[in-house]
């Protein structure tokens, strides 16, 4: 359920989706892809101690 709340609400989430429905994935693969990429996010948060970044976020 947060994958697809951040699909909705998160502008970097939201802008991954999109390329990758252009590219033909399904929804379960564009909400598997949204999963993974808030581990990340989060895992990244946490290991360098500083607040989240939605500009870096989109960066990558």
């Amino acid at each position: 359920l947060p994958a697809v709340v951040a699909l909705t609400y998160n502008p970097a989430i939201k802008a991954q989706a999109e390329r990758l429905k252009a590219r033909g994935k399904k929804g379960k693969q564009t909400v598997c892809a949204a999963m993974r990429k808030l581990l990340t996010i989060a895992y990244g948060v946490l290991k360098s101690g500083k607040p989240f970044d939605p500009a870096l976020a989109i960066a990558h």
